[in-house]
């Protein structure tokens, strides 16, 4: 049987999402607790990798295994097996030719920066402060360059491995509440650290720490013309969306915040 789940999970103190040797990663956490539950036939698959420092809210992945148990007993069991900064919201058996991965038609990630006057102490791991003063409107407009499909070479790290560079944008919404500012992208898959070089970028033009456009630095399609990359703290991988499955809407940091701090 094949089984797809989604998973909150809290990345200040992972490497990443992804495996990797010698450190602590989600995944590692998130194979360890279903094993503990039931075998499982292969590694799993998941929708997006996430750097250390990302958050996610809607994290999809997938695996197999030849136990039997109720989806109840799934989620009662690998969550009681996870550490508090992990939790899987939600599971349900799928088609075996489902992959997380290469299925998903979207992908949504939100950064949080913080704008006030003095240090954010409670909030240091979930939003990049901006000490300088951001021009919201310079920031809206240069953001409408990146929309549609493009050539993103300049807001590729360098450690980017993919072989075509062309992505498509379907939106960037720019919202501000009270202190935060909030940036919420969503495209049909993203470069290596592309969404944090495109905010770091317009953080720049903003705050007139970079001259020029985001559509001449798009069509330069050289990563030496981009801004800095933001750093990790602020960014939440949403999830992803499929054409044939339902999966719950994840909740967006924003709202988290709202409540928080009783922003209206």
């Amino acid at each position: 049987m094949k089984f797809v789940g989604v998973c909150q999970y809290d990345g200040s103190s992972f490497s990443g999402f992804q495996s990797q040797p010698n450190a602590s990663s989600v995944q590692d956490a998130l194979e360890k607790a279903i094993i503990s539950v039931g075998q499982v036939t292969e590694r799993m698959n998941y929708s997006g990798r996430t750097d250390a420092g990302v958050h996610a809210l809607g994290q999809v992945f997938d695996f197999k295994s030849t136990d039997s148990r109720t989806i109840d007993q799934w989620l009662k069991g690998i969550n009681s097996a996870l550490p508090d900064s992990i939790a899987v919201i939600s599971l349900q058996e799928i088609s075996e030719g489902f992959h997380s991965r290469f299925d998903a038609i979207k992908r949504k990630y939100a950064y949080i920066i913080y704008t006030g006057k003095t240090r954010p102490i409670f909030l240091k791991d979930y939003v990049f402060w901006e000490k300088n003063k951001l021009d919201i409107n310079v920031m809206k407009a240069e953001a409408a360059h990146m929309i549609g499909q493009h050539n993103f070479s300049a807001f590729r790290g360098s450690k980017c491995t993919a072989n075509n560079p062309t992505r498509t944008i379907e939106y960037i919404e720019i919202q501000q509440k009270e202190d935060f500012i909030v940036i919420t992208i969503s495209a049909n898959a993203y470069l290596y650290n592309m969404v944090r070089i495109i905010v770091g970028t317009l953080m720049d033009i903003a705050t007139g720490r970079l001259q020029g456009s985001m559509l001449d630095i798009l069509k330069s399609e050289n990563r030496l013309n981009a801004g800095k990359t933001a750093q990790s703290q602020g960014l939440f991988f949403l999830g992803a969306e499929y054409k044939d499955i339902s999966l719950p809407d994840p909740v967006h940091p924003a709202s988290l915040f709202s409540s928080l701090l009783g922003i209206q």
